[in-house]
């Protein structure tokens, strides 16, 4: 009698981790995820930083305008990553064909490099009323690059220039925009903050607004002034500021 009991008791003990062992496959197969681990991965969690990586424009090379050889720009200086975006304008005539910018992007590249005596032109980035994006200062478009366009904010920032002047009145066009917003998502990448938000910089020169070691709030995509005592990129590229931001962060599907 006690052996039947004791059989009775083993067979119960193998159902029960049968079905233990049977519910286990089932929330595997239902969640990937066995019970108890930890709910993502480091392959996951990659995965959802990519998805907020807008994908890269087309650019248009230096060697593309350069009156000079690319050899001949000096050494590049980077900053661990790019922060935030600061849109300028160039403060040249709108209303330009865009088949002559080539033209125009040496003449700015004179005045930085030769008329103000910078080791090259100052933007990383440069943009038509077409749309076009061109490569500005030397380095490697997919680094970050640290340029010379916002004084006390140049290191951790991408510098953008439209190229036209846009004071109160003046129409941004739409091509442009859309280029602007593109450019944002690239480079603002996946560890960036959100293109609509803030990020906090510490600025590096007391002509700044912010004296220098002071931790500003900025906007992730602001403007010139925002950090520097100017009406660039003026009033009517400013305003559209917030949506170039809503832009881009839809481009990174946020």
């Amino acid at each position: 009698m006690q052996l039947m009991r004791r059989r009775r008791c083993r067979t119960a003990a193998a159902l029960a981790v049968l079905v233990l062992l049977a519910a286990t496959s089932l929330w595997i197969n239902r969640s990937g995820t066995p019970p108890g681990s930890a709910s993502s991965s480091p392959g996951r969690e990659q995965a959802q930083r990519a998805r907020h990586q807008g994908p890269r424009p087309a650019i248009v090379p230096r060697r593309a305008w350069h009156a000079e050889t690319v050899d001949t720009a000096p050494g590049a200086r980077y900053a661990p990553a790019v922060k935030a975006a600061v849109i300028h304008h160039t403060s040249t005539p709108n209303g330009y064909d865009c088949a002559t910018v080539p033209r125009m992007l040496r003449d700015l590249y004179a005045g930085h490099a030769y008329g103000r005596q910078w080791d090259d032109i100052g933007y990383n980035f440069l943009v038509d009323a077409c749309g076009t994006i061109y490569e500005g200062r030397a380095g490697g478009v997919d680094r970050p690059v640290i340029g010379a366009h916002t004084k006390g904010f140049n290191e951790g920032t991408v510098g953008i220039a439209a190229i036209g002047t846009f004071t109160p009145g003046e129409t941004v066009p739409e091509p442009m925009l859309d280029a602007i917003a593109r450019l944002v998502a690239w480079k603002l990448g996946p560890r960036a903050p959100d293109p609509r938000g803030s990020v906090a910089l510490v600025s590096t020169h007391d002509e700044s607004r912010y004296p220098k070691g002071t931790k500003a709030v900025l906007p992730a995509v602001g403007g010139h002034t925002d950090g520097y005592p100017t009406r660039c990129p003026g009033a009517a590229l400013y305003a559209k500021l917030p949506d170039i931001g809503a832009r881009a962060a839809r481009i990174q599907r946020r």
